[in-house]
């Protein structure tokens, strides 16, 4: 007879392993995969004191020696469960205005209500500084959502206000320069915008008076080189302020410098 909360199930390969679950609050939730009933079941009791417990736990009581079967993902969600009414699959705990989203005990982003829906859905990898989705068959880093170009550099393209890169809310994270190439090089009583590309280091374009004209000096100097199947992709600038019109007229007066003419 099976263990309460335990349930053997097969692998493709044909062996066997544990299913654990709960159910709490007419919600039945699925505690993971393990390799003995025995872990299987112990998760299922260390869920259950969870849930069912008198003592009033926040996600900065997470003990793992106290629950060392439980993973912390799972922990987190039936912690958010128990203390705010609803039950998320990703390691999710709601605040009042903002959620706290848990890579682990120590690796906490912040988001604001509004993202809510799509990161229930979205579990959050990451790689290094580089923070990842699972979409559509590929790996979105997430700073994209929030205007963030690849690539893009802090302190010159973004920054996140109050100083912390774990915190996502829309009000924390400033677009300094929201183009490709283009780097802010002049002074506020004297406007210039450079534009480089790198091919295999930076390769100036020219300097000019706003960044959409530096951004479309790179987009020129990008559609150059990849004219000339130039192995290298680039990452082009969409640019909205011009009407096409105005856009050709400005891409059609910017020369290109020879240095970057002898690369294509």
């Amino acid at each position: 007879m099976a263990l309460p909360g335990t349930l053997n199930a097969t692998k493709k390969d044909g062996s066997i392993y544990y299913r654990s679950s709960v159910t709490y609050r007419s919600k039945h939730i699925s505690l993971g995969g393990y390799a003995t009933e025995e872990e299987a079941h112990a998760a299922y009791l260390e869920a259950r004191e969870l849930l069912e417990g008198d003592m009033a736990l926040s996600p900065d009581d997470y003990d793992a020696s106290r629950f060392p079967a439980l993973p912390f993902r799972k922990w987190i969600s039936l912690i958010n469960f128990k203390n705010n009414g609803f039950y998320i699959k990703t390691p999710i705990y709601l605040r009042s205005s903002f959620f706290s989203y848990y890579l682990s005990p120590t690796d906490v982003l912040l988001f604001d209500a509004d993202d809510l829906f799509y990161y229930s859905n979205h579990s959050i990898m990451r790689r290094g500084n580089h923070l990842f989705v699972a979409e559509y068959g590929m790996q979105t880093n997430i700073h994209s959502r929030y205007g963030i170009r690849n690539f893009a550099r802090p302190g010159i393209d973004f920054r996140f206000a109050n100083g912390d890169s774990n915190d996502f809310r829309y009000s924390n994270i400033e677009i300094l320069n929201p183009y490709q190439g283009v780097t802010n090089t002049g002074t506020e009583s004297q406007p210039e915008y450079t534009a480089k590309i790198h091919i295999h280091g930076d390769f100036l374009i020219g300097r000019f008076p706003t960044p959409e004209e530096a951004a479309i000096a790179y987009n020129k100097a990008a559609d150059y080189l990849s004219g000339k199947n130039h192995p290298k992709k680039f990452e082009k600038n969409y640019i909205v302020e011009y009407s096409q019109k105005e856009y050709r007229e400005i891409y059609d007066s910017i020369p290109l410098p020879q240095k970057i003419i002898r690369q294509g």
